[in-house]
């Protein structure tokens, strides 16, 4: 064990593993040993050739830009908990979140289909406009700063990754932010804003329909370059996404869409097509049946022809109304109210994996399930996957979940309900 595995801060937040690195810092597990639960913190660095007054002075902006995102309470920041300075450093301890982030989604399975795209540029939209009303700019909105937990999306790292915009520190040659994913007049030097964050909202949209994000080059020069003096190109991918795009990613701030102008956007891009269907008048033919009709009239022996007029929906192909089916409805298997996660194999490829989060992660399935097999957990804490959320029924403290498309991997942390909810 390192020596920083072994460091417990501010005597309560026991650092467990180490979850991965970054351009200026190290994510732990860690275990707030006071109200004993599982957190996520946050170590940051600085470059070592950095002079004491600048590391002083990105420590100390640091230190009141995280308290900052500590006050805002909503479903799609993650919570910070606490800030505490040690080791001369800071530390950020917040809200652990065991679920993929968007950059990993798009890097296994690819560009994402512009309804899941829209549900995402929602929630985001949501965050920022929260953050924009408390005075808060996020600076640094990319990819893998979105964690997908299920339905949840889920912005992090408000404030900490490209807190230190000063000259001070840019006089080091060190890009402090995320070339591919920031707004052009903050590349060239100006402070960072709300409508800075939109563009970085767009890129990572963009990102999201595409593959990668816009201006993406092989070095930070020359992605800073066609940032400068290149056009964006077209997505070729965003269907009705694509207004919203084009908007975000206008290169004059001050023409660049608002958050009210982008929601109401994606509001019509969610809704428009459902509206056009629902506008349509149905159309109607008349189809004319001519059968013989094999009865003979028993006191003369005369055959009689029938002439059968109806009236069927012009349906395409079809000539008359479908029957409908008698096919049973499934049942809600026994034991889901009580269960915090139940999944029933709808066909062959439900595969799922569950596991109970802690110190050290016990699996409790990691398997296929066979064509509606049940799969019950009444552990108070959960991690689960589903690796293809159209093959899985599955129930969450007793409520159904929403089925997914085919190859849409969800990930779900859970938490027993209380007694009554």
């Amino acid at each position: 064990m390192s020596q920083s595995e072994r460091l417990v801060l501010a005597t309560r937040y026991r650092l467990v593993s180490e979850l991965g690195q970054g351009a200026n810092g190290t994510v732990w597990r860690g275990h707030d040993e006071l109200l004993d639960r599982a957190v996520a913190i946050k170590e940051l660095r600085l470059p070592d050739e950095l002079s004491e007054d600048d590391r002083v002075v990105f420590y100390r902006r640091t230190l009141r830009e995280a308290r900052a995102p500590a006050q805002l309470r909503t479903h799609n920041i993650v919570e910070v908990y606490d800030v505490v300075i040690e080791q001369g450093r800071p530390w950020i301890v917040m809200e652990m979140i065991e679920a993929p982030n968007l950059e990993q989604l798009i890097e296994g399975s690819g560009p994402l289909p512009p309804a899941r795209v829209a549900h995402i540029g929602r929630a985001l939209l949501d965050a920022l406009d929260i953050a924009h009303r408390a005075g808060i700019v996020h600076r640094d909105l990319k990819p893998s700063n979105v964690l997908l937990d299920g339905d949840r999306v889920v912005l992090t790292d408000f404030g900490l990754a490209f807190s230190s915009g000063s000259a001070s520190l840019t006089k080091t040659g060190h890009f402090m932010g995320s070339p591919a994913y920031v707004a052009p007049e903050v590349a060239a030097g100006e402070k960072a804003t709300p409508r800075s964050d939109l563009w970085s909202l767009g890129a990572t949209l963009y990102a999201a329909l595409e593959g990668r994000p816009p201006f993406e080059r092989h070095n930070v020069m020359a992605t800073l370059s066609a940032l400068a003096n290149e056009a964006i190109p077209a997505p070729q991918h965003a269907g009705p996404l694509a207004p919203v795009i084009t908007g975000l990613l206008e290169k004059n701030p001050t023409r660049r869409l608002s958050h009210a102008r982008a929601a109401d956007r994606l509001e019509r891009a969610l809704t428009g097509p459902r509206r056009a269907r629902r506008a349509e008048t149905p159309r109607y033919r008349v189809m004319v049946v001519i059968g013989l009709v094999g009865a003979t009239v028993a006191s003369c022996g005369i055959g009689a022809t029938a002439l059968i007029v109806g009236m069927t929906k012009n349906s395409g192909s079809s000539p008359a109304t479908p029957p409908v089916s008698d096919a049973p409805v499934p049942e809600v298997p026994a034991g889901v109210a009580s269960s915090t996660l139940a999944v029933r194999a709808r066909n062959a490829t439900c595969k799922i994996f569950v596991s109970v989060p802690g110190g050290v992660s016990t699996v409790l399935t990691d398997a296929t399930l066979l064509e509606g097999e049940v799969r019950k957990y009444d552990q108070a804490r959960l991690n689960a996957v589903i690796y293809d959320a159209s093959a899985c029924d599955v129930w969450v403290n007793g409520r159904q979940k929403p089925l997914g498309s085919p190859g849409e991997r969800k990930s779900y942390s859970l938490n027993r309900a209380a007694p009554g909810n």
